[in-house]
């Protein structure tokens, strides 16, 4: 089965209902052996594109990533950006805002850790929590002097918007993924880091108490993809209760954002290629010369 990235990406002023979208689909790959060819081969040529993107230096990639606990976000980053050159790649991973963070407005921290030209940033969750987790427990926001209401989440999400035609206006290309996760699945992986103990440190209770907010989350997922997702800035929604067909779906619309920038080595101009030349032959001469030395 060929990977058709527009399958999984919300159109502009699309109603999201997650309720309709599937959480697994037909697996892309055959066997367990064909998924680790595929994952491979894909990994190589993100190796090679990622040091194209560094090359170049003329623009940033921002992957961002959203989900419920247990989609395998980790998961998806490690194995698909496994290639990727550690020196051109960094990931941020958003925790509760710190005290400091407070201070500014919610997409100051985020403005921090943006990449820059030839830098792949990855957000493990991002600035997005900030009209989700909040709009699930309000009261949350009274830490940050604000009050919940639909006046709140409209200014939230222009900014977001603006943010990030902002950032696309000045050479940072953006993909979202939202890795969608059935409430049965995520139940199944919990009792299997209950069950594993060397998986017991990845099960916090608070995630198994969210669970009861299920619902909640699910709405303001919905809202925030169908107000967010604009042509230049997408959201994708991929089926995640299986890890392996997701991670080849992530990494092929990953290549595909690479390859679309139609990126190429720099060229050297006319003169500094005639003195490398130069710098060629005397390289090689200064061998040879050593060579007869060495060989009387």
């Amino acid at each position: 089965m060929k990977i058709k990235p527009a399958r999984f990406r919300i159109a502009k002023g699309s109603k999201v209902d997650l309720r309709k979208r599937p959480t697994r689909i037909k697996p892309v790959y055959k066997s367990k052996k064909h998924y680790k060819e595929l994952l491979a081969k894909h990994v190589e040529e993100l190796s090679a594109a990622q040091k194209l993107f560094f090359v170049s230096d003329r623009q940033a990639l921002l992957l961002i990533f959203q989900a419920m606990d247990a989609a395998g976000k980790d998961g998806v980053i490690r194995h698909v950006m496994s290639g990727v050159n550690p020196q051109g790649c960094k990931v941020v991973a958003f925790k509760p805002p710190s005290e400091q963070e407070r201070q500014h407005d919610f997409l100051w921290r985020a403005a921090c850790d943006l990449p820059g030209r030839g830098f792949i940033g990855i957000f493990n969750r991002s600035y997005y929590e900030e009209v989700l987790i909040v709009r699930v427990h309000p009261e949350r926001l009274r830490e940050e002097g604000e009050r919940a209401g639909a006046g709140l989440w409209r200014r939230r999400y222009r900014s977001i918007v603006n943010f990030e035609r902002h950032l696309i206006g000045n050479d940072t290309r953006i993909v979202k993924f939202y890795l969608h996760l059935s409430k049965r699945e995520q139940r199944d992986r919990f009792l299997a880091r209950i069950d594993e103990p060397d998986k017991n440190w990845k099960l916090d209770i608070a995630d198994i108490e969210e669970r009861a907010f299920w619902g909640d989350y699910r709405r303001a997922y919905e809202k925030c993809l169908s107000v967010t997702s604009t042509d230049d800035c997408p959201w994708y929604v991929i089926p995640a209760d299986d890890k392996p067909n997701a991670r080849l779906i992530v990494s092929r619309i990953i290549l595909d954002t690479l390859k679309s920038l139609k990126l190429a080595y720099p060229k050297v101009p006319k003169r500094r290629r005639a003195q490398l030349l130069r710098v060629r032959r005397h390289l090689t001469q200064s061998d040879r010369k050593s060579a007869r030395v060495r060989s009387t």
